[in-house]
């Protein structure tokens, strides 16, 4: 099924002229810095790149989903990284649906315009992804929150200027799934420090850091919502998070087999193009075939989320299934490259390190399959 419109199309070749001409260049400079400069930020809001969907109140256009995903598949096919769709279709809808109308009128048009930064932080070092596990505590005090803790691996870390922080509000008694509250810190508050950027294996321009609470202050005015109601936020809006990291795969996964089939159809041994071995002319369509399947399933995928339907469980599938299978790809992509896939010059090096965490951020592999298992009732 086509799920895009022509405007939808013509947004798309907008858009990839923009990352082709204005992100694409800077990229092995961005990797190099392990840093995307602010002003990148603030040129994705300037063109209305950054939070779409946002009412034009708040600096967005009213942008139905779609827009989203074609921008998130576009950024992951240039191998621009996770944050920018992290920021505008992650982090930003929990404002937009949680947040007081001065919470949304104070910080959303700062994120559209791309002048403020966002990040969520709900992994611990010792908790990952068990939200039961987490010891990061919010006491009152008055009309204040003090927030004592550390979050660890969060992406826009560096950079961000505010984040959404998932605490502990209840006491160790009540169930993880009244005892979590949100609260939305900003870069400057006393006793909320950033460590240095952290060391990845790949997505290198993609800043992550640890964020350390020490008696940081913050006014109950900046929780979101209802104390208490952080856990049920948080799974609310698991289902498109989700569906953006199956988008990240996808764009990815077509991006590696485009430039393996061009490369495959040039690169000559004994005597003929290197495509033409039978043995790889099979990779290459067994490939083409489960870079299919994931087109079709994402795509549906767009079309149920933006009737509104829960799709929770096919969500989680996508996520694992999309997320391996471009790990399987750049495997295999890599391989036809031969030994020039190990040089740095070649854009599949670094597809290749890029790829590995998909299969993990976002909830990994082994995660989807226990939320798929609990679906069918196991």
């Amino acid at each position: 099924m086509d799920i895009y419109s022509e405007d939808h199309k013509m947004f798309r070749r907008a858009f990839r002229k923009f990352v082709e001409n204005e992100l694409s260049p800077h990229i092995e400079e961005w990797e190099t810095q392990r840093e995307i400069p602010r002003w990148v930020w603030r040129r994705m809001g300037e063109q209305g790149y950054l939070c779409p969907w946002l009412e034009e109140k708040y600096g967005g256009s009213g942008a139905d989903f779609a827009f989203s995903a074609i921008i998130s598949e576009e950024l992951a096919r240039a191998g621009v990284g996770i944050g920018m769709g992290l920021h505008s279709d992650i982090i930003a809808p929990y404002i937009q649906a949680f947040g007081t109308e001065k919470q949304k009128s104070d910080w959303l048009p700062a994120c559209a315009r791309g002048e403020k930064i966002l990040a969520i932080a709900m992994t611990e070092p010792q908790a990952g992804s068990d939200l039961q596990g987490m010891k990061t505590t919010a006491v009152r005090d008055g009309e204040v929150y003090i927030i004592n803790g550390s979050k660890t691996f969060i992406s826009n870390g560096v950079f961000a200027d505010l984040v959404i922080v998932a605490v502990k509000t209840g006491s160790a008694e009540l169930p993880t799934s009244k005892g979590i509250s949100l609260i939305l810190v900003e870069d400057g508050t006393p006793g909320f420090t950033k460590g240095k950027k952290m060391n990845k294996l790949g997505m290198h321009s993609q800043d992550t850091a640890e964020l350390f609470f020490d008696n940081c202050r913050v006014p109950v005015t900046n929780r979101l919502g209802e104390e208490g109601k952080g856990f049920t936020y948080l799974m609310e809006k698991l289902q498109q998070e989700r569906l953006i990291s199956a988008l990240c795969s996808q764009g990815l996964a077509e991006r590696m087999l485009s430039d393996t089939l061009a490369y495959v159809k040039t690169r000559e041994a004994f005597g003929q193009p290197i495509g033409k071995f039978q043995h790889n002319s099979f990779k290459i369509a067994e490939m083409a075939t489960e870079v299919e399947l994931g087109r079709v399933f994402v795509d549906n995928l767009v079309a149920d989320h933006m009737a509104g339907q829960e799709i929770v469980a096919k969500v989680s599938m996508a996520k694992y299934w999309i997320g391996e299978m471009a790990n399987r790809v750049a495997y295999n992509c890599l391989q036809l490259y031969g030994g020039y896939g190990y040089m740095e010059e070649y854009p599949i090096a670094r597809h290749y390190r890029d790829v590995r965490v998909h299969t993990i951020y976002a909830g990994t592999s082994e995660i989807m399959k226990l939320i798929i298992a609990r679906k069918l009732g196991l």
